[in-house]
């Protein structure tokens, strides 16, 4: 295809449209109404939200489900700038982003004018690059590089340009992707693969540790292959219980905060890990329930596909490079030609049973117990055991949202949407969005606490207005539950800024946006108002009044300890003086 004349904006969209893009999340401003014009005609929707954090955080999910690259737009300034925490949570946690930014425009750039703001510098430290447009020419070509590095280094890209740049003229081939980047990253070294087949060929107990990169390379099957080989059990990352089958006899769970102990107990007793698509993050490894998990004499092999997250935690034995699929098909192939009659151990896999059969107990114990009015884990046990087995949940940060991580389990991959390693609130409804917008026929069900609902639930008029039937189960303890843990656990029960004085429902609320509102008081209610939530298929909220008082452990027992004061005046506070009369 020749070169032909067209304007920056027209070169914006045909390269939209070239990579697949069918939609762009934000909120309409002045800037970009050039390029805005050609969305309908272009069949590329516009997706507005109620603020634009949202919007990353919409982008965020519907990357992870897809695997294509969300892309959002806003008005330059507070616009742009008001994504800041969405566009950090998305390249923390590698997926793939495009940040179309439009910037004041270059005959008044420094005078402070209105809507004025470097976002480039803004953004530089919270996403793998900045693309900044030099001239209207380079519209098409610098947004094509912005695309190719947020697919090569698996994270978000500002791609800024300055708002008289959408208008003028220049001469513009549209590429199609395949001739500017490339996905395929290759298996790795093929003697580190050698290496690796014949440490876990060997071992006797191995264990596979199944984390995102397994998800975004569809490497499920395979990893499943592997395990039933060697009868390793498979846990998996924190906050990616979809990275494996749950229903699979080698299955042992989530590691991590909340996690699993039957995957724990497991894996402290590998004397090799194969961890595939995980940078092992030393938060997703810290010791938790009192047990220091981590294998410190395992030996390890971890693929990754970026080098720089390779023995980046935690020393290794073999490390490889390489795509999560194609490293793991070579690895089968080589444990598979090395012994071709293998059998299944049955003493391991009784002794996996075991391990969840004693775990399950526990987490069901735990829920049963009386709440008032209601146990959130109580909640989270029964929705776990109705969710339709296509259905997404997205999680947010928190108490409630955590302790999620013990009871859900899925039977595919990109199904759940969590708030990762940036942790911040206000993530799990408009993701949810996000997700139902990639799913539109999948349940998707959010699971967020009162304080992080707080945050999101002027989106409940997104939902309505793009008929987006997601369930918002809200979990309301009157107070931010991990904060007030660590008050409880390291402060003597003193309760400073942990409140929320809710109104007296958010059901109101949620019917006055245009959404149905169900209160759950009672447990016996629990299952009706959800399989109703189920059913309907319109914008829900269940608003569960669960005991704040039924909390989990610390969420940074690492990082916390009794306080020492040394001025006279704060002596009292000193937890050498503690009288405790108030137990949680």
């Amino acid at each position: 295809m020749a070169k032909i004349k067209m304007t920056p904006s027209e070169a914006i969209v045909e390269t939209l449209l070239a990579e697949g893009v069918d939609h762009v999340t934000g909120i309409v401003g002045s800037a970009f109404m050039d390029m805005l014009d050609l969305f309908p005609t272009a069949g590329i929707r516009f997706i507005p939200v109620r603020h634009e954090q949202s919007a990353g955080h919409m982008e965020d999910a519907y990357a992870r489900i897809t695997g294509r690259a969300g892309v959002l737009t806003g008005q330059n300034g507070p616009g742009i700038t008001n994504m800041v925490t969405s566009v950090a949570a998305a390249n923390m946690g590698h997926t793939p982003l495009v940040i179309i930014s439009p910037s004041a425009g270059t005959p008044t750039i420094g005078w402070d004018g209105f809507q004025e703001c470097d976002q480039v510098s803004v953004f530089k430290a919270i996403t793998k690059a900045t693309v900044r447009v030099p001239h209207p020419k380079r519209a098409a070509d610098c947004l094509r590089t912005a695309f190719r590095i947020a697919y090569a280094d698996r994270g978000a890209v500002l791609y800024d340009i300055p708002r008289d740049y959408f208008y003028g003229e220049l001469e513009e081939e549209i590429l199609p992707p395949h001739r500017y980047r490339v996905d395929a990253r290759g298996c790795g070294s093929l003697a580190d693969i050698e290496r690796a087949a014949k440490l876990l060929a060997n071992a006797k107990n191995p264990v596979i540790v199944s984390g995102r990169g397994v998800v975004d390379a569809d490497a499920l099957d395979v990893i499943k292959a592997i395990a039933e080989h060697l009868t390793a059990p498979v846990a998996v990352t924190y906050l990616h219980n979809d990275a494996f089958y749950g229903d699979h006899p080698l299955y042992v769970g989530p590691i991590g905060y909340m996690g699993s102990k039957a995957a724990m107990r497991t894996l402290a007793k590998a004397d090799v890990m194969l961890a595939v698509g995980t940078r092992l993050s030393v938060f997703g490894t810290l010791p938790q329930y009192d047990i220091n998990y981590f294998p410190k004499k395992a030996k390890i092999v971890q693929v990754d596909i970026n080098p720089k997250h390779i023995a980046r935690t935690h020393p290794v034995e073999v490390g490889i490079i390489g795509d999560a699929k194609e490293a793991a098909v070579e690895i089968l192939k080589r444990l598979q030609a090395s012994d071709k009659r293998r059998k299944p151990d049955t003493a391991r896999l009784a002794k996996i049973a075991a391990e969840k059969r004693k775990w399950e107990r526990e987490i069901v114990r735990l829920a049963m117990v009386k709440g008032t009015p209601i146990n959130p884990r109580r909640v989270l046990l029964e929705m776990s055991r109705m969710m339709p087995a296509d259905a997404i949940l997205t999680t947010d940060i928190g108490n409630v949202s955590s302790t999620a991580n013990s009871y859900f389990t899925f039977n595919g991959s990109r199904r759940h949407i969590a708030a990762l390693t940036f942790g911040n609130t206000g993530f799990a409804y408009p993701a949810a969005l996000g997700a139902q917008l990639a799913r539109p026929k999948a349940p998707v069900v959010a699971i967020i606490g009162d304080g992080a609902w707080g945050m999101s639930l002027h989106e409940i008029s997104t939902a309505v207005e793009h008929n987006l039937p997601v369930i918002a189960c809200v979990f309301r303890n009157m107070w931010w539950g991990a904060e007030a843990k660590n008050q409880v656990d390291f402060y003597n029960n003193r309760f400073i800024g942990v409140d929320i004085p809710n109104p007296a429902s958010f059901v109101p609320a949620a019917e006055a946006l245009g959404a149905r509102g169900i209160r759950v008081e009672h447990p016996d209610q629990i299952g009706e108002a959800f399989k109703s939530a189920l059913k309907v298929r319109r914008p829900t909220v269940l608003e569960f009044v669960v005991d704040g008082r039924q909390l989990a452990p610390p969420f940074r027992k690492d990082a916390l300890a009794p306080p020492t004061r040394f001025l006279p005046k704060y002596a009292h506070l000193d937890h050498r003086n503690w009288q405790t009369d108030y137990d949680m």
